[in-house]
């Protein structure tokens, strides 16, 4: 049998990719700090619930502290800002010719590599909806984009094993691309974060305040520099670009509205963290590596910092949700 994969954080992505992984046959462990996640899982299995109902799967689950000595396939999937504290724990338990794919949002490869070693760490991409509805069990959100590859751009005989294997999900692709998927998510996660100030619907919100979503997406992207952006879904950053014709970024945001409404979820997890798990949210850790660019080529950013500022305020509960602070955001403009 073929080393199994350690999946360290259970949660919305870690969940649905080790469930689809498990039903396929491979092995899976899920690592999570969550007392009653692991213990549901020993329990009833690892649940996806889907618009036909539950399905469950039969994983190992652990805590911390009782994950086994020696792992191999690594699987990371803990939100951004837990990164730095993971990877002590996990440094010594990586077997020398193991590796960690970085499932996670934000720019995490370069952290990793720092602890793990660069030749241990894997790229990869991934926009998929999905929420921790209970214990043990994940709701699916649908399919979305996934691409795997070494950060230095290779396409390596590990990748295209855990791109064949990631295929039990979905359309899971390799990519020499990574960096090129990630900050063009940076620049889709800004609309996204954006919504979270407000308690309604994302497409509903990024559609009624089009100049604000352009403007905010604009600012991260002109941060990217010369990197090639690439587009997933119905994202398409070379409509977002500060250059591009007006026509280009409505058609494109018309197509990104259409595919936002026919998902199942319809509010980000930033919404949910703050809302409904009252949790900090990860997005302050994703676009700090934005912000210090930013600052050190001096290109301007004031609507993100506008917008970040906002959102701290309403994750600590100084201010309550509300579309309200669009609208001041979009007195910026």
């Amino acid at each position: 049998m073929s080393e199994p994969y350690t999946i360290v954080g259970g949660g919305a992505i870690g969940g649905t990719l080790g469930f689809h992984l498990a039903r396929a046959g491979h092995p899976v462990r899920i690592v999570d700090t969550d007392a009653a996640h692991v213990a549901a899982i020993r329990r009833h299995g690892l649940v996806l619930r889907g618009a036909d109902g539950d399905a469950r799967v039969v994983v190992e689950a652990f805590s911390p502290d009782e994950a086994p000595a020696r792992l191999s396939r690594v699987l990371l999937a803990v939100k951004a800002q837990a990164t730095e504290h993971v990877l002590p724990w996990l440094a010594p338990r990586l077997a020398p010719d193991g590796f960690v794919v970085s499932l996670q949002n934000g720019l995490n490869e370069s952290t990793i590599a720092s602890v793990v070693g660069a030749q241990r760490t894997v790229g990869a991409f991934v926009n998929l909806f999905a929420d921790v509805v209970a214990p043990g069990v994940i709701r699916d959100g649908g399919a979305g984009a996934l691409v795997v590859g070494e950060p230095d751009g290779r396409i390596t005989p590990r990748v295209e094993r855990i791109v064949a294997d990631l295929q039990a999900w979905g359309p899971a692709k390799a990519t020499a691309n990574v960096e090129g998927f990630l900050w063009s998510k940076l620049g889709f996660g800004a609309m996204l974060t954006t919504t979270a100030l407000a308690d309604a619907p994302m497409a509903d919100l990024i559609d009624a305040h089009r100049p604000l979503m352009h403007a905010i997406t604009a600012e991260v992207l002109a941060v990217a520099g010369d990197r090639v952006l690439e587009p997933f879904d119905q994202f398409d950053p070379a409509a977002y670009l500060p250059a591009a014709p007006v026509a280009a970024r409505e058609a494109a945001t018309d197509r990104l509205v259409a595919w936002l409404r026919s998902q199942p979820k319809d509010r980000s997890g930033i919404w949910r963290d703050i809302a409904v798990r009252h949790r900090p949210v990860e997005v302050h850790h994703h676009y700090r590596p934005v912000l210090a660019e930013a600052a050190s080529r001096g290109v301007g950013v004031p609507l993100l910092t506008a917008m970040l500022a906002l959102l701290r305020d309403v994750e600590a509960g100084r201010r309550l949700m509300s579309e309200d602070h669009l609208r001041e955001l979009e007195r910026m403009l």
